[in-house]
């Protein structure tokens, strides 16, 4: 099973996007099942292309969403001019009635298309708190870890003054080591007894 994307949209992957819903609205199909086909064929969920479509694409192709709500349009009305002409006196009836399913069909595509963004609306949301709640433990994680290497830090500068101090003293100590040795080796005398030999004298 392929996994759904959470990368950014690229350019072909909008291009795509639009194309198949121009292409639904053109056919008189619903927004809805224009997500599901990019979804499928972009690996991405059905409530990120809407959410992408109605926040950022849609805008750029008004123009282009006219034109294919006129050639639907078009298209209804060249298939109700192939069916039989009415008789004259039926035919303002039929106009009528034609119009009249037109615009009922009309409608209950806008509200089905009303009900596709309400819930990819509902889906983006919920998505969208999800993210909000792991960026807030994200945060919550960074200012700790911020805090404990701050302490981390504060110890190592102690414990280096403390190593710098405990070098000086050693160094200190060493100097007096070697100038009482030196010290003690100035007092030191010798002298030969009666029997010729060396004897250590004290100052």
């Amino acid at each position: 099973m392929t996994s759904t994307r959470q990368d950014a949209w690229s350019q072909d992957e909008d291009l795509l996007l639009a194309e198949v819903i121009l292409k639904h609205i053109r056919e008189g199909s619903t927004q809805l099942h224009a997500f599901e086909e990019v979804g499928k064929r972009l690996s991405r969920t059905p409530a990120a292309c809407g959410f992408r479509w109605n926040s950022y694409v849609r805008k750029q192709y008004r123009s282009g969403i006219e034109l294919a709500k006129k050639y639907r349009k078009e298209s209804k009305r060249k298939k109700s001019s192939t069916t039989e002409s009415p008789s004259p006196q039926s035919a303002k009836d039929i106009v009528i009635q034609e119009k009249t399913e037109l615009n009922l069909k009309d409608f209950f595509t806008y509200v089905e298309q009303l009900e596709a963004d309400r819930e990819d609306v509902h889906k983006f949301k919920q998505e969208n708190d999800e993210l909000i709640c792991e960026i807030s433990n994200l945060k919550a994680q960074l200012n700790e870890l911020d805090l404990n290497y701050k302490s981390q830090l504060e110890k190592y500068h102690e414990l280096e003054e403390d190593y710098r101090s405990l070098l000086g003293i050693m160094e200190k100590a060493r100097k007096m080591m070697v100038l009482e040795e030196s010290e003690k080796q100035k007092s030191v005398k010798f002298k030969m007894d009666k029997n010729g030999n060396l004897q250590r004298v004290n100052k």
